[in-house]
């Protein structure tokens, strides 16, 4: 059989210091907090310490951010646009270097976070920068004013892309920022500092804490932060809306999924494995839109079923630095510990569990791609989120069906929906209760597109001209 050579990116474009600060008011300073380590998933190897935020460190942050949201906020929407336009550029330039480190310390394959996350990334800040001096024609009447200081929490999934999607519309809008990566991913958010001062934007505009659940409660509790911006868990995101209640603080919550991808008799049988892959494998599944749970039209099931799984038996898992690399490591032992042990559940609960023969590196956090069937709805695996490269099968009869079983979840992120007829794709996107809809397609993000969603998983909208909205006084 023909085998692939192996095809490592080399690490060396990246230099990885041994130990990094807070980034407060343009300059890298000690946290007070007790510094943690940051690992490679694929290897359990130390890739640098890191300080930790402590309260005091965030009202330090948060007050520098106050500073200068006086003197951004009053500058021309051309001028901050500059400043973005920069921003976009620098990351387009060191756009390897970022994807670099960006798998080191995720554990995404280095294909994804060069050809997906990166590009990504630039187009946001890209995207915004053409709106900052168009704000008065963005729909929310004349003069719209920036809130102030916002707290943003980001989840490890993408990390660099979830920054993006916080940073640029809130600096084009005129607020200033304090962002929380993850504890698990903090390196590329502190790459993304010194690119702000590679961009010389000034003093305190963006201001990056690190640290774990203490740190981020911090950012979002400081009662001089004007509006919260959170992805991540559904449970942490009702514990800030609590939090933020009565607060005057406006919030965007997005959260957890268990999306749909719904796959009826008519559709082109290897395009949708090819999005059904995609929907649920793509970055391990660590993805809060992934269509976790595949619906498949009965008379087809067997057919479609045999086709995926000769083509999961196709992936490559492995070394994520490996450009031939489909399936990297999971990002952490305690989320890999969560996927243990909902795929155990699964098995348990009576469902039929298969992965294709893989090989698992003896070193690092890793999970097959893993396909359940004779799934029902009351299993666990159909019904919590597993954020990680588990698929659940189920099948439908009629189109009423699919959209019922669809909706039975708490959740409400996304949905793909995979036929020829496009009459049937608007009527089964009318009554989806998910805040995205893909017709024969997956996963496909673009900035000027807004992304949210329904019930448990969150509200608000991020991304396009809708996501102006939460960082403006309208």
């Amino acid at each position: 059989m023909f085998e692939y050579a192996p095809a490592p990116e080399s690490r060396d474009i990246v230099d990885i210091k041994p130990s990094y600060g807070l980034f407060i008011d343009g300059e890298f300073v000690d946290g007070t907090g007790a510094p943690f380590k940051t690992i490679n998933p694929a290897t359990e190897e130390t890739l640098a310490e890191v300080a930790t935020a402590s309260g005091e460190d965030v009202d330090r942050a948060v007050q520098a951010a106050r500073k200068a949201f006086g003197v951004w906020s009053a500058m021309p929407g051309s001028e901050r646009a500059k400043y973005l336009f920069r921003i976009a550029r620098i990351i387009q330039e060191r756009s390897r270097e970022l994807a670099v480190l960006e798998t080191l310390d995720n554990g995404k394959p280095i294909r994804e976070a060069r050809d997906v996350d990166l590009p990504l990334v630039a187009a946001h800040f890209f995207y915004y920068a053409g709106w900052a001096d168009k704000l008065d024609y963005a729909g929310y009447g004349p003069g719209p004013k920036p809130l102030g200081v916002a707290g943003q929490v980001i989840p490890w999934n993408f990390p660099l892309l979830m920054l993006a999607w916080k940073i640029a519309p809130a600096l084009a809008c005129g607020n200033t920022v304090v962002l929380k990566p993850a504890e698990t991913t903090p390196l590329t958010a502190l790459l993304f500092a010194e690119i702000c001062r590679q961009a010389e934007l000034p003093p305190g505009v963006v201001n990056i804490v690190t640290g774990a659940g203490e740190t981020g409660a911090a950012v979002v509790n400081h009662p001089d932060v004007n509006k919260v911006a959170f992805t991540g868990s559904t449970e942490v995101g009702r514990l800030i809306a609590r939090n933020v209640a009565g607060s005057g603080k406006k919030v965007t919550l997005e959260l957890g999924g268990k999306a749909a991808n719904i796959v009826f008799d008519d559709a082109a049988i290897d395009q949708a494995v090819e999005g059904i892959v995609n929907g649920i494998f793509f970055n391990q599944g660590h993805v809060c839109c992934a269509g976790s749970r595949l619906l498949v039209q009965e008379s087809i099931a067997e057919e479609l079923l045999e086709s995926l799984k000769r083509r999961l038996s196709l992936l490559r898992l492995g070394d994520p630095m490996d450009k031939n690399t489909d399936i990297g490591a999971i990002n952490s032992s305690t989320q890999l510990a969560r996927v243990r042990e909902l795929s155990d559940i699964g098995e348990a609960e009576g469902a039929e569990r298969w992965s294709p023969a893989c090989a698992l590196p003896e070193r690092g956090f890793w999970f097959p791609p893993t396909i359940f069937t004779g799934v029902a709805q009351s299993h666990r695996i159909a019904r919590d989120e597993v954020f990680g490269p588990v698929l659940a099968m189920l099948t439908f009869r009629t189109p009423a069906e699919a959209v019922e079983k669809a909706n039975n979840t708490p959740y409400g992120l996304s949905a793909g929906v995979w036929t020829e007829k496009g009459s049937r794709i608007l009527w089964m996107a009318d009554r989806l209760r998910a805040g995205v809809v893909w017709a024969n397609t997956f996963n496909k993000f673009d900035p000027t597109s807004p992304f949210g969603g329904y019930k448990e998983s969150g509200y608000g909208r991020e991304g396009g001209r809708h996501g102006l909205e939460a960082y403006l006084d309208v």
